[in-house]
Parts: structure tokens; C-alpha cells; sequence
């Protein structure tokens, strides 16, 4: 079969192929064999347990395929990647949620695996390679001796070895963006958290923060790291806390402590910006970087999936705009989930979005979640128009928003010195 064909796995874990039946996506189109690209190296397959494998058989009839004790099979991405087609499958009804993972369709083509996905960013500074695991238990094991009370070293020796996470390990490793985690709490419930769940079918893979650390904490980590390591950047709001934006007055007198000691590096933030005036307050005291996370650009598909706690998307876009007019370098984390950011009336929202704010950077990152846990309280997709798929989407903002940057990680930049272009306007009109 020239077109990619079904593949899947047994209950043990084991690939196997069925070249009788075409692989499908889960909105039941065919998979493409020019729309696939090779399992990239880093990638991991993950079995969908209580998910029967589907295809397309000869006559073009949708076909379950029903043997005993095989899944449907999907492949889990390494960051750089975003994926354009989720896996198909049909559910047993008895069957509970899957884990908070990104899910992509995989096929087989030629004897080998295939992904429907793109690369979008480089990404060699969060392969698995770039974090050896021996190497990285000897240096947490040195910082913790090193730094016996500070209980950021603690939580991110945690997160590193045990959850895997990069800027975890590079507070370890010295180099690139460093996580400091500093608020247990947060103002939304988004679906998709992954430290802290509601539901109790839901299970989050993280354990969330469960302190608050002093500023001479966080000092203690930032500084080493932000005169020492290469391209360095300190980021609160990681994804194992709740939103960095409720300590506002302990980052802000941080940053002040950090920018007293060196001016090198970069500070950043990732944060639901929900408070114009606290982050106002941190753009004061030195912050040079934001990240703000969205799924979208309108308000009844945010409100639905962050369920936010007194503030609004309102309040997101004017703390963007307050970035863009201090000369912070301001992007967005996109959460994307294909089928719902790539229909017609999500991209012309997030075209607006967009040009509203002056972003610099749009962070694609593909959202970890069960789909039949994410559309049932979403607003009706055929509401949001036709879907134009990933790749389209991809194309659209690269031609419409030229002077965004398209990618999936934070760079190592400074915020702009001296006044921002609305401000030398606003003073060229005064004189």
C-alpha cells in the first residue's frame, strides 16, 4: 500500500502494522503520506489503552479492528515538534481518561513509522540527549550539598529526576532557561493542569508546589545561573505551580534583588496574565521577558477551557500591550489542540490578537490532554467554522504576521533599552 496504513499495539507493548486498513486521524480523514514526516528521534509511543485501533478498509468503510488485547498507538512528540493530526481510535465506553499527554497520530509507510506532525523550532537544547541522566544525578546531588536549605534547589531536583523536566535539570546543568517555581496557588482551573485537578477521574501527572520560597532564595539560584551560564534565562511559572502572578510582590522585590547584583541574563515569566497592574509593577522593577499562555483569541473559547478566576481575556491582552509598551520581549504560549485553534473563526482571532498586542513570538505547544476530556467543554467546534488544519494555520501566521517570530521556545532576549516606539511617538507629538 502506497498510502500510510494502520498501525498499533499489542497490550505488551508490541508495534504491529496492518497494511489492509489506512490509517485514519482522529476527525476520521485519511492520513497523508506528503502531511507525515519520519518519528523524530526523541519521540516515544504511548499504547491508548480502552481505544480500539480504526482504519479505512479497501471500500473506504471506516473499520475497527477487533482482536484481543491490542490499542491504538500513538506517538508522544519532543518539544520542536508540533503535531497537525491527532491519533484515531474507537473508545470503549468503559474505559476512563487518558493521561495528560500530547497524543499524535501515527502511521506506517515503507516499513517504517511516520508522525503527522512539523518541525518548528531546533530542538537540540531539549532533546533527551542533552540531559544524561548519570551526569544529571551527580550535579543535583552537588547543588543540594552545595545548597542544603534552599528549597527551590529541593523542588527542582524533584522535577528533574522525576519528572523529566528541562529547565528543572538546567538549574543543575548551568546553562539555558532555568525553572524557579514560587506560587502553589492559582486563578484558573484550566482543563488541561497538570498539577492540580478537580475532577477525580482526572489525575494530574505532577505533584504542585507546596511553598512559598523567600527572596533570598530565589537570589541565591538566579544570580550563579544568570552570570555563569550560557544563554541564561531565569523563568518563574513552571508547570509545576500554580500562577506566578499571586507572588507578584515577592518576584518583584527578587527581580529588584537580582538586577542589584548583575545585570546580566535574562529574566522571564510564564504567566496566565491576568493582572495588568502587578505585572506592570514587574516590568518596573526589571523583567525582561513574558510568556503568556492561551488556547485562543476569543473569549468564550478561553473562558471555557482556563475557567479563569476574576479576570477576563480582557485583562490578558492589556498586559501584553503594557509589555510591548516597556520594551519587554512579549510572546505566547499557544496551547494547541488541532481541529479547534486551526478553524476559521480561531484564526482570525488570534490574527487580532496578535496585532493587537505587538507579540513577538508565538510558542506552539502541543496541549496534553484526552480529546473526549477537552471537547465535551469546549463551545461546539462547527461554531468556530471550517477547520484549515495545522499546517495552514502555520502558513497563515507566517505570512499575515511577518514580523512574529514562529517557534516553541523562549530566546535569550533582552527587553528593548530606552523608551518603546509608542513612547518616542507619544513624545515626538508633545514636542
Amino acid at each position: 500500500m502506497k498510502e500510510p496504513y494502520l498501525v498499533y499495539s499489542t497490550a505488551r507493548g508490541e508495534v504491529r502494522e496492518e497494511r489492509g486498513l489506512r490509517a485514519l486521524a482522529f476527525d476520521g480523514s485519511p492520513l497523508r503520506a506528503e502531511e507525515l514526516i519520519p518519528l523524530p528521534d526523541g519521540a516515544t509511543l504511548s499504547m491508548l489503552p480502552g481505544r480500539l485501533p480504526v482504519g479505512l478498509d479497501a471500500a473506504g468503510q471506516r473499520r475497527t479492528l477487533q482482536r484481543r488485547e491490542v490499542w491504538a498507538l500513538a506517538a508522544l512528540l519532543p518539544i520542536g515538534y508540533t503535531r497537525t493530526h491527532l491519533p484515531a481510535y474507537s473508545k470503549d465506553p468503559e474505559s476512563g481518561p487518558l493521561p495528560f499527554f500530547g497524543y499524535c497520530a501515527v502511521a506506517g509507510l515503507k516499513g517504517r513509522l511516520f508522525v503527522a506532525a512539523l518541525r518548528t523550532d531546533d530542538p537540540h537544547k531539549w532533546h533527551p540527549r542533552a540531559f544524561p541522566r548519570r551526569t544529571l544525578e551527580r550535579l543535583v546531588q552537588e547543588k543540594l550539598a552545595a545548597y542544603p536549605h534552599n528549597r527551590v534547589v529541593k523542588q527542582h531536583a524533584h522535577c528533574a529526576l522525576d519528572y523529566y523536566c528541562p529547565t528543572a535539570s538546567n538549574l543543575f546543568f548551568g546553562r539555558w532557561e532555568m525553572a524557579i517555581a514560587v506560587s502553589p496557588g492559582c486563578n484558573a482551573r484550566c482543563v488541561g493542569c497538570i498539577s492540580k485537578q478537580e475532577e477525580e477521574q482526572l489525575i494530574s501527572p505532577q505533584d504542585r508546589l507546596t511553598f512559598v520560597p523567600t527572596v533570598e532564595e530565589i537570589v541565591e539560584v538566579a544570580v550563579p545561573h544568570l552570570e555563569q551560564a550560557e544563554e541564561a534565562i531565569v523563568s518563574f511559572g513552571q508547570g509545576c505551580e500554580g500562577e506566578p502572578l499571586l507572588q507578584w510582590r515577592r518576584i518583584e522585590q527578587a527581580i529588584r534583588e537580582i538586577r542589584r547584583r548583575t545585570d546580566r541574563g535574562v529574566i522571564n515569566i510564564n504567566t496566565n496574565a491576568s493582572n495588568p497592574r502587578w505585572l506592570q509593577r514587574l516590568y518596573d522593577a526589571g523583567l525582561d521577558m513574558l510568556r503568556a499562555s492561551t488556547i485562543s483569541g476569543r473569549e468564550e473559547t478561553y473562558t471555557a477551557y482556563y475557567r479563569p478566576i476574576g479576570y477576563t481575556l480582557a485583562d490578558v491582552k492589556e498586559s501584553l500591550k503594557r509589555a510591548r509598551d516597556a520594551g519587554v520581549y512579549a510572546s505566547i504560549n499557544l496551547l494547541c489542540f488541532p481541529g479547534l485553534i486551526d478553524r476559521e473563526r480561531e484564526v482570525e482571532a488570534l490574527l487580532a490578537f496578535a496585532r493587537e498586542t505587538g507579540l513577538r513570538l508565538i510558542q506552539l505547544r502541543n496541549l496534553n490532554i484526552d480529546p473526549e476530556v477537552l471537547l465535551p467543554r469546549l463551545p461546539p467546534l462547527d461554531s468556530l467554522g471550517k477547520a484549515l488544519g495545522m499546517r495552514t494555520l502555520i502558513e497563515i501566521l507566517r505570512r499575515e504576521l511577518p514580523e512574529v517570530e514562529i517557534g516553541n521556545f523562549s530566546r535569550p532576549v533582552k527587553r528593548r533599552a530606552g523608551q518603546s516606539d509608542r513612547q518616542q511617538a507619544e513624545a515626538g507629538t508633545r514636542v
